[in-house]
């Protein structure tokens, strides 16, 4: 019996190793592959704290032609700059106060009540503005010595190796193949770069890094070089092997370094642009760029530089969640895998740093580079789902630098606690936003991250890390919600605008999905301070329990309870289905009624706007669909065929003519399947979110349980 029960043992133990995923070849099978140029199929390397996009040469070397898709940008965390403030600006100019509760509240939006107002809240959304630091490409030359265009890159075969962090490109140019080897520093914010090619010992091929001025729009896309004469570019430093940039605009300053092994020389070519010219006897040249706030740049190894990368995207993969949909019937699988890969590739390049990032990322500036930190939500909490919780730490951190401007906010307008900010910058500015100014669903997200990291981390240490940003948060909370004399309920708003963001906010209140958010975040508050031996707070315990009831007209769920014709009036059908949030994204907090929810799914699912909405309302939608039990609906729901849940083939969920990549979408899709695989508190049926029906097979390993 004894060997029976040792055989029996070692079968379940070697079943359970042959079902673990081979976590390399499910990343690998989705290797993006590009045999021609296509502006919206640009490719990106980076760090999570730098990226750099480079075109089918492996380089920047073409940005116009890219520059109405995914453009080549370059940029990193730390790198923003403002124009000169010469009329004095203040923000105060662009307060405008509104009647709230009886009592004047002033918000920070943009004011057109008269000129000097209207330029001021314009300068302070343009400044501070994330910086394009600098275009690195390549300079092709025919036997004439005239430049090429990008006609002349022919048979093109280009790879992003997901699993190695590498970008392999292979062409032709006059005739002549070049191969290019694209990676990211891991440790510093720049790239290496290796080039083999019969035209470099013809000199025919060379290296070129232009340094753009920020152009002052909403969008920046790293090309534009007017306005020379505002900046300065000056080489500060030369050797055999390498050469320091010094670039100086109106409101910082930063440098590049070069490095490469072999000949070459590095020549101003014009103002703000340098060319570096490898030696005529090479037929293979590497260098490297970084860029940096201080010229302390030390040497340079480039094959531990190598090492370093690969490592680091294979701890990446081996550790956290994976889910593998091999073997399925359905026809959609094979998709959503892709993009799942791709989701977390991107958005461990472009969101995994210590700020929330902007919902473009570190491609291409959009509201000037500035975050939003109610997309924190669908940058952020993948990470933790997934079992990386470390990345989401980095950003939830960053809440600390920017706590006394949030308690600065809230006391100016007679509320406690701290009022998180909306559209934002690095150092936490408040940005006027006639919408964002309005928003308040950013403000529990806070206490999402910090319970999240708790669950990962169940310790004292975490709880007395974050215990301030918990209170403060919900301080504020409870003292916004505001008791109405006739109801004897808490009301929210007016003012305020939903996550629905088509609702004034002078006549709104009571919006569905951020009743419910107030008092889950209100709930978990209070159980942090039982778990810190705390008593309750008798505050927080009034509002949460005396909350105004969910709006229900004809059995379903209105958007807001001011709004009775949420389903009625056309425009009230359109932007994000946001009452979804409230048994989705959220919990059953004891104020949803799940056949009043279902019936307000369906009429949603049927009624809505689809063509109207955003990358993340299809996550959301899957998540409600999960949560009600409808696997079906919720595969549905993500590989809905809508313009904006496109994803293209570098896996960017792309919008529209304006927003070709939207990272919050990304990271929705992430945090909607980790809840469709690991489902939430008190559910234990495997890959939940799934169909049964045979159609799907699905193995999942490494997640962590929603809410």
């Amino acid at each position: 019996m004894k060997f029976f029960s040792i055989v029996a043992i070692l079968f379940c133990v070697s079943s359970s190793f042959a079902q673990k995923i081979d976590r390399k070849a499910l990343v690998e099978r989705h290797t993006v592959k590009i045999e021609h140029a296509d502006a919206l199929a640009s490719l990106t390397v980076g760090n999570g704290k730098f990226a750099m996009t480079v075109d089918v040469t492996g380089l920047q070397t073409f940005p116009d032609f890219y520059a109405e898709g995914v453009p080549l940008g370059t940029q990193a965390e730390w790198a923003w700059d403002s124009f000169k403030n010469t009329a004095g600006h203040q923000l105060e100019n662009s307060f405008k106060a509104y009647q709230q509760y009886g009592r004047a509240v002033t918000y920070a939006v943009q004011n057109n009540t008269s000129a000097k107002a209207k330029e001021a809240s314009n300068w302070f959304r343009q400044n501070k503005h994330r910086l394009q630091l600098g275009n690195l490409g390549f300079l092709f030359y025919d036997k004439e010595g005239k430049e090429l265009g990008i006609s002349a890159i022919k048979s093109i075969h280009q790879e992003l190796n997901m699993y190695t962090g590498i970008i392999s490109s292979l062409y032709e140019v006059d005739g002549e193949k070049v191969q290019v080897k694209t990676i990211a520093n891991q440790n510093e914010d720049g790239v290496l770069v290796s080039v083999q090619s019969a035209l470099i010992a013809k000199g025919r091929l060379k290296v070129r890094l232009k340094f753009p001025y920020p152009n002052g729009q909403w969008a920046d896309v790293g090309n534009y070089y007017g306005e020379a004469e505002k900046h300065q570019t000056q080489i500060i430093k030369k050797t055999i092997s390498t050469s320091s940039i010094k670039h100086q605009l109106q409101g910082s300053s930063y440098f590049t370094s070069l490095d490469w092994s072999g000949k070459a020389q590095l020549k101003e070519q014009n103002k703000h642009e340098f060319v570096l010219s490898p030696a005529v006897s090479m037929a293979s040249f590497e260098f490297s760029v970084r860029f940096s706030q201080t010229n302390d740049f030390q040497s340079i190894a480039f094959q531990e530089l190598k090492e370093n990368n690969l490592n680091a995207w294979e701890d990446f993969w081996q550790s956290g969640a994976a889910v593998d949909f091999s073997g399925s019937t359905d026809t959609r699988a094979k998709e959503l895998e892709r993009r799942i890969i791709l989701s977390q590739y991107l958005t461990k390049i472009q969101c995994a740093g210590n700020y929330p990032p902007q919902e473009t990322g570190l491609t291409y500036n959009s509201w000037f580079g500035k975050p939003h930190l109610e997309m924190h939500w669908w940058h952020a909490v993948h990470f933790a789902l997934w079992g990386r919780a470390d990345i989401l730490r980095k950003s939830t951190d960053w809440y600390f630098n920017v706590k006394e401007g949030a308690k600065a906010i809230a006391q100016r307008q007679g509320f406690d606690g701290v009022r998180w900010q909306k559209m934002t910058d690095n150092e936490g500015a408040e940005v006027p936003s006639s919408v964002g100014a309005m928003l308040i669903w950013q403000q529990p997200h806070p206490i999402t991250f910090t319970e999240l990291l708790y669950r990962d981390q169940p310790s004292d240490s975490i709880l007395h890390r974050y215990k301030d940003l918990v209170f403060a948060t919900a301080d504020f909370m409870a003292s916004f919600a505001h008791l109405n004399p006739k109801t004897k309920k808490y009301d929210l708003g007016p003012v305020l605008i939903p996550a629905q963001e088509r609702f004034k906010a002078e006549e709104t209140f009571n919006p569905t999905y951020e009743l419910c958010y107030w008092k889950w975040a209100l709930q978990t508050a209070q159980t942090w301070r039982k778990r810190l031996g705390l008593p309750e707070n008798e505050k927080w315990n009034m509002v949460m329990n005396n909350l105004a009831p969910l709006p229900v007209q004809n059995h379903v769920y209105l958007a807001t309870e001011s709004a009775t014709d949420s389903y009625t009036n056309p425009e009230y059908k359109t932007d994000h289905p946001s009452v979804l949030g409230a048994f989705g994204m959220l919990p059953q907090t004891g104020m949803v009624d799940t056949t009043i929810m279902k019936n307000t799914f369906e009429l949603i699912l049927k009624d809505w706007s689809w063509n109207d909405t955003w990358g993340w309302d299809f996550p959301m939608t899957a998540m409600t669909a999960a949560r009600l039990n409808m696997p079906n609906i919720a595969i549905d729901a993500l590989l809905m065929p809508i313009k904006t849940n496109t994803y293209l083939v570098n896996g960017h969920n792309y919008q529209d003519d304006r927003l070709r990549i939207y990272l919050p979408g990304n990271g929705g899709l992430l945090t909607a399947v980790a809840l469709m695989c690991a489902g939430w508190d008190g559910q234990e049926t495997p890959n939940i979110g799934f169909p049964k029906d045979g159609t799907w097979k699905v193995r999942s390993e490494g997640f962590k349980k929603m809410f």
